[in-house]
């Protein structure tokens, strides 16, 4: 019997659910913005609006209260200086889920579960500054570059006195069966026997 029991079992015994839940909402708490499924992200937004109600009471029983779920005082911390004071405006509503479609391999909805009063960045913050190169570091690469070159320089002159040293030997190795069979090929070829074949037949006589 689950007599005033709504939350869900989500699959799991007791002490699974319950870590499960809560490192869904230190996840969230850190990152403001988390990929899961939808029935993990109704249920770990509940847990994360029942913190930040005591986040917005700001006394130490319910920092005690907290604490006895998230089990970190940074994040108690976090929850209490940065998050709740965000949503002092809000009587709830402190989450949204994005629908994004289902899992490939068990079809199950995928959605993202984000807080709806996220972190604003300063705009004057300074951004880190660019490391300047300096001359050594210049003057090496060139040197890399120019070394590069001059050794496909090399090779495409080495490559093309080879293919001029192959042509040459080819030419200069040519057979007189080469010679033979070239004359052979073609309509002078025949020409050049049937008038040969005619000479003999006159210096016989």
């Amino acid at each position: 019997m689950r007599h005033r029991k709504s939350s869900k079992r989500l699959s799991r015994q007791s002490a699974h659910r319950k870590a499960v839940l809560r490192n869904q909402v230190k996840s969230l708490l850190v990152e403001e913005r988390i990929k899961t499924t939808e029935t993990l992200a109704k249920e770990s937004r509940r847990l994360l609006a029942k913190l930040i109600t005591f986040g917005k009471k700001d006394t130490l029983a319910s920092r005690r209260q907290a604490f006895a779920v998230l089990a970190d005082r940074s994040l108690v911390k976090l929850l209490f200086s940065e998050v709740a004071p965000r949503f002092s405006g809000r009587a709830g509503g402190y989450t949204r889920i994005v629908h994004l479609g289902n899992r490939r391999g068990d079809n199950a909805s995928l959605v993202i579960l984000e807080m709806t009063e996220m972190k604003k960045e300063d705009p004057k913050a300074k951004k880190p500054k660019k490391v300047k190169k300096t001359a050594a570091v210049k003057d090496v690469k060139k040197e890399v570059k120019e070394s590069k070159e001059a050794k496909k320089e090399k090779t495409k002159d080495t490559q093309g006195a080879k293919a001029t040293k192959a042509a040459k030997e080819s030419k200069e190795t040519k057979t007189s069966k080469d010679i033979k069979d070239d004359d052979k090929k073609g309509f002078l070829g025949g020409l050049r026997k049937f008038l040969k074949k005619d000479k003999d037949k006159v210096e016989k006589k």
